[in-house]
This record gives structure tokens, sequence and C-alpha cells, in this order.
């Protein structure tokens, strides 16, 4: 692994110091990242890890709602080859390889950029699929397992996590020398950055009829997205694309909207019993920020938000990025 040279800085604080803020997938990730690569990390999130956003997510690997493209294309790339990994262990990780159908996606829009990486990818057929789309295998998540198997990795790596509210990047600042910001909606108020807005996600989670394969579908007339997706004892139906939308209470004719979408593609759907209702607020942004903010007094601030719908699928590419902007 990497390590810092644990160079002291002009404040006597040991530069191998991180505060990283946010306790999501990027968050976490990016801690992570930083820990295994010998810094002194300390992770401040407001919520328990298992209550932030990116716990109701999904959460298949997919690039959705996320800019720059090209830069996303990458850093999922560079994700889809940890999953991958982890996939091997999928009841300790929460990651599977699971076989599904993106609805309304041909094949010259993954081609070039992810077909050589994607063994298996084929035009659905029509006992799969009954519109056009193509047939995938690709890592799909149960966060709730795999939040927590991220917190325990970082600890494994001598990062702490608190549980701890930020009023203010300099609170965080005074206390180490380097500081990332991974606060997703919440760099809204925090940086503050007025672009960050809310993209509203609703779920419904049911028991699982035996459906053993996701599918995303859109339908080309109203734009509206159905998805199903089978994790460990449940299937999570979906779902919504709200844009400035600040509700995270549940719908009930969004929730009842979302059930009828999905059991007309598979009707076996229609009689579910429902377990759960979610909603997530997706942090987006015209672009992801990901840079390097010099400080006074030779501190640094690196942010790494504005993943919008896409936080799972570059968490690690962009944790990477993170550390390289880290160490300088």
């Amino acid at each position: 692994m990497d390590t810092d040279t644990g160079v002291h800085t002009g404040s006597g604080r040991d530069s191998s110091e991180v505060v990283v803020i946010g306790g999501g997938v990027v968050g976490l990730t990016t801690a992570v990242v930083l820990a295994e690569r010998g810094r002194r990390v300390r992770l401040w999130t407001r919520d328990p890890v298992e209550r932030t956003t990116s716990a109701v997510a999904g959460a298949l690997w997919w690039p959705y709602r996320i800019h720059p493209v090209a830069l996303a294309h990458a850093w999922a790339l560079h994700s889809l080859g940890v999953y991958e990994e982890l996939a091997l262990r999928p009841e300790r990780t929460g990651v599977r390889m699971v076989a599904g159908v993106l609805g309304e996606t041909a094949r010259d829009e993954v081609d070039a950029w992810a077909a050589a990486r994607l063994p298996g990818l084929r035009a659905a057929t029509a006992e799969e699929y009954g519109g056009s789309g193509l047939w995938a295998r690709l890592p799909l998540i149960d966060m709730s397992t795999h939040l927590p198997w991220l917190r325990r990795r970082l600890e494994a790596a001598g990062g702490v996590v608190q549980e701890r509210t930020v009023a203010d990047l300099a609170e965080a600042g005074a206390e180490a020398p380097v500081v990332v910001n991974c606060t997703g909606l919440g760099a809204r108020e925090l940086v503050p950055d007025a672009s960050v807005r809310p993209v509203r996600g609703q779920l419904v989670v049911v028991e699982n009829p035996g459906i053993r394969t996701w599918l995303v579908s859109t339908d080309p007339s109203s734009g509206e997205t159905a998805y199903l997706f089978p994790q460990p004892g449940r299937l999570v139906l979906g779902g919504t694309a709200e844009e400035d939308a600040w509700s995270a209470e549940p719908d009930p004719a969004t929730a009842a909207a979302i059930i009828r979408r999905c059991a007309a593609l598979r009707p076996e759907v229609a009689g579910a019993r429902v377990l759960e209702h979610r909603v997530g607020l997706r942090p987006a942004r015209e672009a992801v920020r990901l840079e390097r903010v010099p400080l006074a007094g030779g501190r640094v601030l690196i942010h790494n938000y504005g993943h919008g719908g896409a936080g799972v699928t570059v968490a690690w590419g962009c944790a990477r990025e993170a550390a390289r902007l880290v160490e300088g």
C-alpha cells in the first residue's frame, strides 16, 4: 500500500491527518482508500451510515444522471473492477454480479466505453424483455450490507467514524490539515453551492415472488422509468426522478404508480406484499465537483460531491482521484 511520508506542517499537525465529511457511500469509500494509503482518517457523518441517502439506493452499477459523462465512465470502470473482486464475497460485502436487462439501451451506447469490460453483453431476447434492450451482468449492491462493511473496513485500516454535524468547513479545517468534503446534497448549504439540487427518488420494497434478474425500463412516450432489483430477502421496485423535490415522505399515489409500472413488466409483482417505502434525494449537479482547493496555512480542501444518481457506480473511481488530490 502507498503510505504518506509523515512530514509535519508548519502548524505542528501531522500532515497524514484527514477529516472526511459525509458518511454516504462516496465518503466512506474515500475514507477507506485514504486510510489504506496510510492516512490517519476521521470520518464525520451527521447520520449513522445506515441512515444516509446511500442506504436508500437500489443499487445497480450503471452511470445514471451524472456529468461529465467521459469522466463518469472512467470512474465507473475503475469501480467496476473493485466490485467484481468484492462480488467474490457477497455475504460479507453485499456485492453480487447479477444478470438483467437494460431496456431502451442500444449496443452502440455501451460499445464506446464499456463493452470490452462486460463479457456476455448481448441484445435481450423477446422472452427476456418486450422491447429492445441489452442483457448484461452487472454489480448489484445490497447497501444494508455494503455500508456497514465499508465502515468496518475503514476501522480495520485505523480510521474512526464519528457522528457529528458540521456547520462550517472551517470547523474541520481547524482539526486536520486536509479536509475532504463528501457531503452530497449537504454541500448546498455547507460550501455553500446553490448548484447542488435534489432529484427525488421513491422506491417500494416488496416480498420477492421469485424474480432473480434485474430490469430497467423506460417508457419512450412518457419518459417514466420502472426498475426491479432483486436483493437478498426482498425485491426493490422503482422509481422516480423528481427534480428540485425536497420531500422525504413517501407518496402513496407515487408508490401505487411504481407498483403498477413494475407489474406491467413482471405481472407476479402485482400481488407481492409491501415491506417498506423509501425516499432518497439524489445530489445532482451540472458536473461532479472533484477538485483540490489550497487554503491558508498550508491546509487543503478536497471537494468530492455532486454525483447525482451514480454515487455507488463511481465511488471507487472518485475515491482514487480524491486520494490523488490529497497527495498533491
